[in-house]
């Protein structure tokens, strides 16, 4: 069998490249203000945001460097050299002290806005977590813990999120309150989200939020999570109730998305035809569990093989683990470990899951694997290693199981985020 590798790590790198800032920033950028811009950015790829918006402002538009402040939070490993704006790394999938600060600092300055400013916010996913301000009597260690139970549960992003954002200062509409006085805020934002709702990116800072206390109590309970006294007490409290419509933080703030998932599974389905499949495209919105989708995905591999066709099987989203084990490994390792699993009697099939911010679950690590690539070499090592997959999947242990094989996928910080790429090749007559 021809190696495809090489053709499906061209379809990841199309959908990254689709929405990197350096592509899709600059068209969006707002006219030089009266006063000063000043630009705070969250997420995976806010650091090199922030680059992009300096070369508008400073290179393209001759903006005074003094009149160019800001802050931008990333996640560890992510940083990119910056003139006027100061990166901040910070933890990402679990929050960190140095995620705290640059929260403080990026409520400070939007506080020091004046009426002639432009208030600039730069929105990637990961800026959930980075930026982290917990509401009055909430600690940061109790914050971390149940941000920890969450990630662990099982629960979609939005529901994460919708916790989130009941127990910030900064998440569901605050970050607009606090930068109220600016002549205006503009929010640009990269989705990595299902659906693309404004309010799920980065918990949705400065925009309105539909979610409630109720809602976010009715998910702590959905997944019977354990939290402390003062957390309830929190989500019983109205005065944490996020910013809703009408809310006057709202005047003068402007939303807008510069690039989202539909857009590079596009790129990523163009490339595949061009390649000589035919596409099955499931959408850039799927959800669920990771093991569930692959089943469901290898159902369509196995039809398609039957029927002799020559297809790639695409789609975008983002799955969700359930952890019940102890070892390592995100969404989409566990995806392809599930794959492999059911595909392993079968030739002619390879196929990609990754995260196109370049890391999949992992320990917040630049290092950490953005998914893994299977295909009739993997099948081969599990078999000549004596590999049993379902063990591994028991321990949610993916992570282990290819590096044994020799099949993660490791990227590097790509500096964006539009959530995951999976790609199934399926070939004819091999």
């Amino acid at each position: 069998m021809t190696n495809r590798r090489p053709l499906l790590r061209s379809i990841f790198n199309a959908a990254v490249a689709g929405a990197h800032p350096d592509v899709v920033l600059a068209a969006h950028l707002r006219p030089l203000p009266a006063g000063r811009v000043i630009c705070l950015a969250a997420g995976k790829g806010a650091a090199a945001m922030a680059a992009a918006a300096e070369g508008y402002y400073l290179d393209r538009l001759k903006l005074d460097a003094e009149r160019l402040i800001g802050i931008a939070t990333t996640r560890h490993g992510h940083g990119v050299p910056t003139r006027r704006i100061k990166v901040v790394e910070a933890g990402h999938p679990m929050p960190d002290e140095a995620g705290l600060k640059g929260a403080e600092a990026t409520l400070q300055m939007a506080a020091g806005a004046q009426a002639d400013d432009l208030l600039l916010v730069l929105l990637s996913g990961g800026g959930s977590a980075n930026w982290i301000a917990p509401v009055a009597g909430i600690t940061f260690g109790q914050k971390q813990q149940l941000t920890r139970a969450l990630l662990r549960s099982g629960a979609p992003i939005g529901e994460v999120n919708t916790v989130r954002k009941h127990l910030s200062r900064i998440k569901g509409g605050r970050l607009a309150r606090a930068g109220e006085r600016a002549a205006e805020i503009v929010t640009l934002a990269i989705s990595d989200v299902p659906h693309d709702d404004p309010s799920a990116i980065a918990s949705g800072p400065t925009v309105p939020d539909p979610t409630t206390l109720s809602d976010a109590r009715a998910i702590i309970a959905k997944y019977r999570l354990e939290v402390d006294d003062t957390i309830r007490r929190a989500l019983d409290d109205p005065n944490n109730e996020s910013c809703k419509p009408g809310d006057d933080a709202f005047a003068r703030a402007h939303f807008e998305l510069i690039a989202r998932p539909r857009q590079s599974l596009d790129a990523a389905v163009e490339l595949a035809r061009e390649a000589g499949y035919e596409t099955i495209d499931l959408g850039a919105d799927l959800e669920g569990e990771a093991r569930e989708v692959a089943a469901e995905h290898a159902r369509l591999a196995f039809a398609a093989r039957a029927e002799g066709r020559r297809v790639a099987i695409l789609s975008g989203g983002e799955l969700t683990v359930t952890v019940r084990g102890n070892g390592r490994g995100g969404p989409n390792q566990e995806y392809a470990l599930a794959l492999a699993a059911l595909l392993k009697d079968t030739t002619g099939v390879s196929a990609l899951a990754g995260d196109t911010d370049g890391a999949d679950g992992g320990a917040g690590s630049a290092s950490d694997p953005a998914g893994a690539m299977i295909d009739s070499g993997t099948f081969a090592k599990m078999a000549a290693l004596d590999l049993d997959p379902q063990t591994y999947l028991a321990n949610n242990d993916a992570t282990a199981f290819f590096a044994a094989t020799g099949d993660l996928l490791q990227t590097g910080p790509t500096l964006t985020n539009v959530n995951d790429i999976r790609v199934i090749l399926v070939e004819r007559g091999v």
